[in-house]
């Protein structure tokens, strides 16, 4: 009687022209990777990084043009309202797409996002005052809710043993995304100087100088809104009255009083989802959420003061870099993360698990900062090489500590709640990646006029202060407040009966 009621069940589970219910059944019967899917999601992701850190390299130059500024020290401040505007707008709405993938699916936002990015980042490119620049900006990142419900769905569309590789791709696109996008801006900016033989000063290029780089990212974008028409729903949405039918019609092939019952309960569980559940008493999700931003305000502060400390003068204790050489570095940087994230992160989380996977980055790279102050004292091939070894190793670390903490965040959650809890985690990483590139330019600016200080002189204090917000973090890896979501909690997320 139990294996006939099991096997109701299982087959009353999945619903015609429900691409949610494929999933769950390839997922049960096929244990292999999801690559097509990882591409896609890889490319959306792609598409979602690209416009948020392309504008920095010519962004001083977008602002001169404009002439807001008074004085030519007063560009920077006008430029850092518009760098924030994305991050302003993405803190505000990120909680409210994630809510609306969780009633309505993941697919509708990702392709809303998508469709954004292709509009108001063409739009930001055909700018032609400050007051464009800035809403563009800030409708850009308002509307453009992919990344919390991307995470998501990279966690639904395979089996738990592969969500650290979903994971993994996610925050290897996003990352590549912040690389390649200042590359992109930097190379494709001013086309009519730096190519006067491919663009006139009268063409649209030469009148609107920074729209090239944007229009090449909006096609790439555009790209990924058709293959998002190719992305399966992985929300669960099924009609009243097809429950209600399907549950009669099983309960007929097996006229038995223990059927009825079963079915009535899953009714139940379909009408009444754990969503209910509020997402704030969740601890295991919420101090996972608040140790992912202490990592995300040290990686923001991190990567601006990388920047701003390779370009400054040897003086000010800096590597007198130009742009194309820290470009250089990046780029190398972030092939290194996407080889280390696609071959050996899942293996590694395998066996330590993505807590210790956290901890054990945050601890190798509290001496890793430190030794930055001396990198500056090398020179020539040496200094190459170390340094993009240390950025390597750096960036691999913060990658794999981000990733552990995304896997642990949506374990600790049931489907239904997956997008408002990325909602949740975008809205706070947010804010704090807003603080984080201020904070961390005005405490390089701080530390440069102490250069003969007694107690951590110049860039010393930097990379210390680094150090202190890694190692809160590490701390806040431990019980009692980081707490793991149970084993029948993570396993039900992708168990195929809880549907």
């Amino acid at each position: 009687m139990e294996e006939n009621t099991e096997a109701l069940i299982k087959k009353q589970d999945y619903h015609e022209n429900c691409e949610a219910c494929e999933i769950e059944k390839l997922k049960e019967s096929n244990n292999g990777i999801p690559f097509r899917l990882f591409f896609y999601v890889w490319i959306v992701t792609l598409a979602a990084a690209l416009p948020i850190s392309s504008l920095f390299p010519f962004l001083y130059f977008m602002i001169r043009d404009f002439h807001i500024a008074k004085r030519e020290e007063d560009i920077s401040s006008y430029a850092g309202y518009v760098g924030s505007s994305f991050m302003f707008g993405r803190a505000l709405t990120s909680l409210l797409w994630g809510v609306v993938s969780d009633k309505y699916g993941r697919k509708p936002i990702i392709m809303i996002g998508t469709i954004t990015v292709v509009i108001f980042n063409t739009l930001f490119g055909l700018s032609v005052n400050y007051w464009m620049a800035i809403s563009t900006r800030f409708l850009l990142g308002s509307l453009c809710g992919i990344l919390g419900p991307m995470r998501a769905y990279a966690s639904e569309i395979c089996r738990k043993e592969h969500q650290a590789l979903g994971m993994s791709v996610i925050g290897t696109s996003w990352g590549i995304g912040l690389v390649i996008g200042p590359a992109v801006g930097g190379f494709l900016a001013q086309p009519a100087e730096k190519y006067p033989h491919i663009f006139s000063k009268e063409s649209l290029f030469g009148r609107f100088p920074y729209f090239l780089p944007c229009l090449v990212i909006s096609a790439f974008a555009l790209v990924a809104f058709i293959i998002s028409f190719w992305l399966p729903e992985t929300i669960h949405i099924h009609s009243d009255e097809s429950i209600a039918r399907g549950s009669s019609k099983a309960a007929l092939e097996d006229n038995t009083y223990e059927s009825i019952q079963s079915q009535k309960m899953k009714v139940s569980k379909l009408r009444s989802p754990v969503s209910q559940r509020n997402l704030l008493n969740n601890w295991p999700l919420m101090s996972a959420i608040m140790v992912y931003c202490i990592f995300q305000l040290h990686d923001m502060a991190y990567s601006e003061i990388f920047s701003l400390w390779a370009v400054s003068p040897r003086k000010l204790g800096g590597l007198s870099f130009t742009t194309a050489d820290v470009g250089e570095v990046l780029s190398i940087t972030g092939f290194g993360m996407l080889l280390f994230q696609l071959v050996l992160y899942t293996w590694v989380e395998r066996i330590l698990g993505p807590v210790m996977v956290s901890r054990i980055g945050a601890v190798i790279s509290i001496p890793l900062l430190s030794s930055y102050p001396f990198i500056a004292s090398l020179s020539g091939l040496i200094l190459l090489l170390v340094l993009n070894f240390a950025s390597m190793l750096k960036n691999v670390l913060s990658i794999s500590i981000t990733t552990g903490l995304l896997v642990i965040q949506n374990r600790a959650v049931s489907q239904e709640q997956r997008g408002a809890a990325n909602g949740i985690s975008m809205t706070a990483m947010s804010l704090c990646k807003a603080i984080g590139p201020a904070a961390g330019g005005s405490l390089l600016s701080w530390a440069q006029l102490r250069q003969n200080a007694d107690f951590l002189p110049g860039v010393h204090m930097v990379f210390f202060m680094l150090n202190v917000v890694e190692f809160v973090g590490l701390i806040f890896t431990f019980r009692p407040f980081l707490a793991l979501p149970q084993d029948e909690i993570s396993d039900s997320v992708l168990d195929p009966e809880s549907h």
